[in-house]
């Protein structure tokens, strides 16, 4: 279809929704990207941007920017959660991949600002506090009612609208997403109340019975960003932003190592979700509509993947449709070229919790044991065990 000149409209101004906007303003396209929040303020959290997500924004001449508001992560530690016992330390500076873009940890506020304004700059309309209640899909074009407003319509419509995407919901059955018997908090915390000095650039992985908890450093150090996950039979509601009471967090963790206790101790705003398996699409485009991200294809956390695969999938999406005359032809192409990779990012993503949350204190020990025996004599083998992940290079070439 060559999107020179063609108005196309997102759905969503998300991480993939404003990578969308400007893989396609680039290319010459007039964006318009809808979005329900009034402003674009995102609860505090950090984000993980590895290297088959920055190699997207090195060729969107974005790198540096990134690089300024990132860290860029050196290690990740495993640690056994009673004493905080180093278990196996994984150097991340030295991949076996060809990919050789960083691995980085931002706070999610400030990547979606720098994405808004590199949009803005690209010539895209961004439309905060337009609630859309609805998608329909016809033959020639969506149809989107609007919250008080006119209802908008669009021959080429991008769903990035997440995991209660209106578009997949046009475009498939909706299927019940399974509770997973997990739920997760996350929070952010000021260095300045916690006796840190010379934060490292790594990101440590505490590993107890039916619990982890993940911790790393955002903006140069002055932050602590807290993900904690725990096994329960009560499920919480899916989503990233319910309050939940700090002491919630501090009790589950309240046999933990001193560090964890007395990070734990100074967390003041909480937020609480459950975590829930959803299928891979099985539909994503009809007519002129498609859907990225989350609305595809939502993922559990274990792997820090959510993100990455959006941003991928904008870049894929914009590629393909760029070279296509036929829309069809280019979902087809997109479609083709991100499905199974993305289910198996999914799959590894729910394998991966298990081998952190060991209940039997005999089995921990013995896979802790492994873990360091095979980090000691085999080290690039640890390391290198997601490579086909991170040295994904989507920009290299179609």
């Amino acid at each position: 279809m060559a999107v020179k000149g063609n108005n196309i409209t997102i759905l969503g101004a998300g991480i993939g929704g404003l990578t969308a906007a400007i893989a396609l303003a680039r290319r010459g396209a007039r964006v318009t990207v809808l979005e329900q929040a009034p402003e674009l303020a995102e609860v505090g959290a950090g984000i993980q941007i590895t290297p088959n997500a920055t190699a997207v924004f090195e060729a969107l001449e974005l790198g540096r920017r990134i690089r300024k508001i990132g860290i860029a992560l050196e290690s990740v530690v495993l640690r056994d959660y009673r004493r905080g016992r180093r278990v196996v330390n994984l150097d991340m500076t030295a991949p076996r991949h060809d990919n050789p873009n960083p691995y980085l940890l931002i706070h999610r506020a400030d990547l979606i600002a720098l994405l808004a304004a590199s949009a803005k700059r690209y010539g895209v309309t961004l439309l905060l506090g337009k609630t859309v209640t609805g998608v329909a899909i016809g033959f020639d074009q969506a149809t989107l009612p609007v919250e008080d407003g006119p209802q908008r319509t669009t021959k080429y419509l991008i769903g990035a609208d997440g995991i209660r995407s209106l578009t997949r919901q046009s475009l498939n059955t909706r299927g019940k997403p399974d509770f997973t018997g997990q739920i997760a908090w996350r929070a952010t915390v000021d260095a300045r109340y916690l006796p840190v000095y010379d934060m490292p650039a790594q990101a440590n992985v505490w590993m107890g019975p039916g619990r982890h908890l993940v911790t790393y450093p955002l903006r140069g150090g002055r932050l602590i960003n807290v993900v904690g996950i725990q096994e329960r039979d009560t499920w919480a509601s899916e989503g990233w932003n319910h309050p939940d009471d700090p002491a919630n967090l501090q009790a589950a963790f309240a046999d933990w190592a001193p560090e964890i206790r007395r990070l734990l101790s100074v967390c003041e705003n909480v937020h609480l979700w459950g975590l829930f398996a959803h299928p891979v699409a099985g539909t994503w485009s009809q007519s002129g509509a498609v859907i990225l991200g989350d609305a595809a294809h939502p993922t559990l956390p274990f792997l820090a993947q959510g993100a990455n695969m959006a941003i991928e999938d904008a870049w894929v999406l914009a590629e393909e449709m760029d070279a296509h005359d036929d829309v069809q032809d280019a979902y087809a192409a997109y479609h083709k070229r991100r499905a199974a990779r993305v289910r198996r990012i999914v799959r590894a993503s729910r394998g991966n919790a298990r081998i952190y949350h060991l209940a039997s204190p005999l089995l921990r020990l013995a896979a802790h044991q492994a873990m360091r025996t095979g980090s000691r004599y085999f080290p690039e083998r640890m390391v290198g065990r997601f490579d086909w992940l991170y040295g994904h290079d989507v920009t290299a070439g179609r």
